[in-house]
Formats: structure tokens, C-alpha cells, sequence
């Protein structure tokens, strides 16, 4: 909040903004706090080559892919997404009512046609069954695009993906009422590229 008023040409110190936010009633939206597996299988499927290194120095070499889980009235709604690490831009996302790896390939093929890369990516995810398919894995291949995967249930070897489905819902999902799945897509699509990939300031990125 201090930097974003900093940025309007306001001279003011975040404690002030804290003073500020408690006298008028306004409180951050924060994520409940979370324990996470440190542990876990290596993949016998791709190795983590990634291995925790998530700040490349150039955007289109690394990128991370996972897939989260949206109550609505109709249901459940899986959002498949792709993630370039250098700018933590959401470049690439899919929908569907099942959780399967048809929907994590469409979301690498929208991530491919939008980017383009010309140079040799590496695509890290976990172990699910979405990223263990036949059709995603020659999706890859097709590509030139090397797998790389976390240690089985270690949600902290793609902790940048996490956050953002950790942001997301924080942010936004969880203060909504989706009554059909198309309702739910059209919110959380405006959330990734209007505001996530456009506004929404990120201290990983300097602000």
C-alpha cells in the first residue's frame, strides 16, 4: 500500500499507512498461514532440474506449470496454468471440469503460442498425473521443452506457482460466490491479465 501511494506522488512512511488503514476500518487481505512437506520421492518421470532456482535471468528459459481447484454451483472448475519465472507472468492458463492431462496440455500450448520461445525452455510442475500423461509429455517433445518435476508432495519445489493460486484465492476467490463455472472464468480471468500479469505489484520484481 505505501509503495502503490508512493508511486501516486504521496510522501507518506508505511507506518503511517498502517495508522492510516486501522482508523478508517480497512484490514489487508492475508492467506491463512500453511505447513508444508519439505520431503517427498524424486520423479521417475523428469528430474528437478529446476531445483529451487527460481529467478532465471532471462524470461522464456524457465517456466513452472500447475494446476488448482475453484468451487462453484456446478461444481468443481481446474485452472491449469504456466508461469514464466523471469517476470512471474501468468502466460499461458486452461479451464475445465476435469482435472486431467488434456487440460494441462492446452494450458502449455496457449503458453507456447503466446510466447513463441526460439531458445531451450524448461518446464517445471509436480508429479501429477495431469504432467505424467502420454499427450503432455509429446507435447513437450513436440516443443523442444525439458521436464523437469518437483519431489512428490513438496509443494516447496514450485513455490512461485503455489503463490500465485495462494494470491489468487486470497485475493480474490475466496471472497466470491461462483454460481456456474462460466462465472468463475470470466472473474479469474480478468484477475490474471488485467490486474495479476498488468497491476499487481510483485517485491520479487523490485515492485
Amino acid at each position: 500500500m505505501q509503495t502503490e501511494l508512493s508511486e501516486q506522488g504521496l510522501t507518506i512512511g508505511r507506518y503511517k499507512v498502517r495508522r492510516l488503514m486501522k482508523s478508517m476500518g480497512l484490514h489487508a487481505k492475508r492467506p491463512k498461514r500453511h505447513r508444508y512437506p519439505v520431503a517427498g520421492q524424486p520423479s521417475m518421470i523428469a528430474p528437478n532440474h529446476l531445483n529451487r532456482q527460481f529467478n532465471p535471468d532471462e524470461r522464456n528459459t524457465h517456466w513452472s506449470g500447475d494446476i488448482t481447484y475453484i468451487r462453484t454451483g456446478q461444481g468443481w472448475l481446474y485452472l491449469a496454468i504456466v508461469m514464466d519465472l523471469y517476470s512471474r507472468r501468468v502466460i499461458g492458463w486452461a479451464f475445465s471440469a476435469q482435472p486431467n492431462s488434456e487440460l494441462s496440455t492446452r494450458s502449455l500450448q496457449l503458453a507456447v503460442a503466446h510466447r513463441r520461445p526460439d531458445n531451450a525452455v524448461l518446464l517445471h510442475t509436480d508429479q501429477g498425473v495431469q504432467y505424467a500423461g502420454d499427450a503432455f509429455l509429446r507435447s513437450l517433445q513436440a516443443h523442444h521443452i525439458t521436464a523437469s518435476m518437483s519431489r512428490r508432495g513438496n509443494c516447496l519445489d514450485n513455490a512461485v506457482t503455489e503463490r500465485f493460486f495462494r494470491s489468487l484465492k486470497s485475493e480474490r476467490v475466496n471472497y466470491r460466490q461462483y454460481q456456474t463455472r462460466a462465472h468463475a472464468m470470466a472473474d479469474i480471468a480478468d484477475y490474471i491479465e488485467p490486474f495479476y500479469n498488468r497491476k499487481r505489484r510483485h517485491s520479487t520484481l523490485g515492485n
